[in-house]
């Protein structure tokens, strides 16, 4: 009985041995690789926006029982910063904090979240999000292979080396608008143009390459933008700059996860909205604070100089935007209806 018995138990171990990287196969997390440009930090300190991808990943895995994982690389450490969006399409790269408006060349209609002097509120912007043109762009990007998962705007001033709060200003200077709307607009005020992603203009201003870099209250804090240059223009009043810079995901990435992780995901990104919002505010109030401390010189933008940045950016970025991208007056009526 014992010879007939140890083929059946040694059969029996073999299975049970099978079982245990069965199941640990099955219960292996979801590892999200999120890339983005902004330095790095912690949850509680450092640029908002990394911040906020902290807050979306602790989150996300708490809710999901550490079913889904995140590895965070800030700075641009896991690859540069304008091959993030094309990664994210391939399915090499799952999530990223992004301007959006770097992809104007490739996806001319996202153009629209950077075009100047159209958006002049905070709140102004976050109603894109269920209006028609924030449907309109989610199924643009959708249909790009990537998903918005929370909807992040940002104001912005401007760094420079010499005043500059109206049009005329602009005239001869070497400066950043950060995509193409932007710089049409400060091209016809007769400025030097030179497209940089904003973890570069530190070193622009400092070796002269720029005289003066358009980017967020919050870049111009994270790169230290004070040390290389004299003026700041705030946008605690106004400003022609409000930058569409959305937490995405690859859709390849947010199809694989179940339908309960993908309500999850959605959820927690718009949780988090109403924190970039507020943090975003926050930067525009502190950062005129650090040049104030460091001796500079900040500036306020008035209505009057405002309406004369708006009015040249319809006679430049609006009416090159209407008759080049395709339904692209239609897009202008669409932003212009949200109020």
């Amino acid at each position: 009985m014992r010879v007939k018995f140890k083929p059946m138990l040694a059969g029996v171990a073999l299975a049970l041995t099978a079982i245990g990287p069965m199941q640990a196969a099955i219960a292996a997390p979801t590892v999200i690789k999120v890339s983005h440009q902004f330095p790095g930090g912690t949850m509680d300190e450092g640029d908002f926006r990394d911040r906020l991808v902290r807050h979306f990943a602790a989150d996300v895995e708490k809710r999901t029982n550490g079913e889904v994982k995140f590895e965070i690389y800030p700075g641009s450490s896991l690859m540069k910063t304008k091959a993030q969006f094309s990664a994210m399409q391939r399915g090499s790269l799952d999530m990223t904090i992004y301007p959006l408006a770097y992809e104007g060349g490739r996806i001319p209609e996202v153009n629209i979240t950077l075009m100047p002097a159209m958006i002049t509120s905070y709140e102004q912007g976050q109603r894109w999000k269920t209006a028609p043109i924030g449907k309109a762009l989610s199924k643009t990007l959708e249909d790009n292979g990537v998903k918005i998962i929370s909807w992040v705007w940002q104001a912005g001033g401007i760094a420079s080396k010499s005043p500059i709060v109206q049009p005329s200003d602009v005239k001869g200077v070497k400066i950043r608008g950060a995509g193409k709307t932007m710089d049409l607009m400060l091209k016809a005020a007769g400025g030097s143009i030179t497209n940089i992603p904003s973890n570069e203009v530190y070193n622009a201003l400092q070796t002269g390459v720029l005289d003066a870099g358009v980017t967020s209250s919050t870049s111009i804090i994270s790169f230290r933008l004070e040390e290389v240059s004299d003026y700041l223009t705030s946008a605690r009043k106004n400003t022609f700059w409000y930058m569409f810079e959305p937490l995405l995901m690859a859709k390849s990435t947010f199809d694989r996860l179940t339908p309960a992780q993908q309500k999850i995901v959605m959820d927690v990104g718009a949780s988090l909205e109403k924190f970039g919002i507020d943090e975003a505010k926050k930067d525009d109030t502190k950062v005129a604070e650090i040049y104030e401390k460091a001796g500079k010189k900040v500036l306020d933008m008035d209505d009057a100089n405002f309406a004369k940045f708006r009015a040249l950016s319809k006679q430049s970025a609006w009416k090159e935007f209407a008759e080049q991208v395709k339904d692209g007056q239609h897009w202008i009526d669409m932003a212009e209806a949200v109020k």
